[in-house]
């Protein structure tokens, strides 16, 4: 089954005091990698995320984005420095004797001191809410997986396209073989001819014609491209990650093409294999897109 690897999910899930969204962004990698960017309160999750996500992601680079909104996700509460606020109110008075003054302390004077009174934060930290971001993953997950498997579907077609461009190109290389052949004995038997005054030695041409025909020969390499293409459709059908599998043999088809052009001795055989290392490119490049 043709997967891409390129791809965007989103999910959300909400309760009465929390709202969670996740945003996956994939795009092709070697490997699989998962970068998670949340809250903090959450990265105690983030291996189940990861696990979450590997269930239906096996290759790609792989972005979560996970946003909390609601009132219950931080609470707030008043810190006072006592020990500070007393030294504070006690120089306050020795200040006051001092100079003779009569006035009140001002208690705003006091409560507007930042080093005296903060407000600390906590996030919420709670099993609901842990479930709703797992929700919201999975819902994310399988909305990316479904355009990555919509995008594979287009990467299959267009592979193929060029695969079948691929296999005419080895039907008629196939044919061409053995023309080439029987051309290189006619211009040997043309070049005996002049060169001994319309005398033909049968024998010597037959000899020849069998160690050029033994060197041009291409048929194992047409036969192990054929084995490749059967395969490459096999193995386009598994219900798992292809992308490396297809790849490997898409080398081999390049390394059977290299072959036949260094046994080319025929020019209509060079501008297939020229047109074929052209396709097997094209259909390598749309390989690295899918996983």
């Amino acid at each position: 089954m043709v997967v891409s690897m390129t791809g965007f999910g989103r999910g959300k899930a909400e309760s009465s005091e929390f709202s969670v969204t996740a945003e996956i962004k994939s795009v092709n990698h070697r490997f699989c990698e998962f970068h998670i960017r949340m809250p903090r309160q959450l990265l105690k999750i983030e291996d189940k995320i990861k696990k979450k996500l590997a269930e239906t992601i096996q290759r790609g680079r792989v972005e979560v984005f996970i946003t909390i909104g609601g009132t219950g996700i931080v609470t707030r509460k008043v810190i006072v420095d006592w020990n500070l606020l007393d030294e504070y109110y006690h120089y306050i008075e020795k200040i006051k004797e001092r100079y003779n003054l009569s006035n009140d302390v001002p208690i705003q004077a006091l409560l507007e001191r930042d080093e005296i009174i903060t407000i600390e934060e906590e996030e919420a930290e709670n099993e609901e809410l842990e479930k709703l971001v797992l929700t919201a993953v999975e819902e994310a997950a399988n909305d990316l997986n479904k355009m990555r498997k919509q995008e594979g579907e287009a990467l299959e077609k267009d592979v193929y396209t060029h695969l079948k461009k691929l296999n005419d190109r080895i039907h008629s290389m196939e044919n061409l073989a053995p023309i080439v052949v029987e051309h290189y004995r006619k211009r040997l038997a043309k070049r005996m001819e002049d060169l001994k005054a319309g005398e033909i030695d049968e024998a010597r041409i037959l000899t020849e014609t069998a160690i050029f025909a033994d060197k041009a020969d291409i048929s194992e390499e047409i036969a192990r491209l054929k084995s490749h293409i059967l395969q490459f459709d096999k193995t386009v059908k598994l219900h798992e990650p292809v992308g490396r599998k297809l790849d490997f043999l898409v080398q081999e088809m390049n390394r059977e093409v290299n072959t036949i052009g260094s046994k080319a001795n025929d020019s209509n055989i060079a501008n297939a294999v020229v047109e074929m290392k052209s396709l097997l490119e094209k259909i390598k490049e749309q390989l690295q897109n899918i996983e």
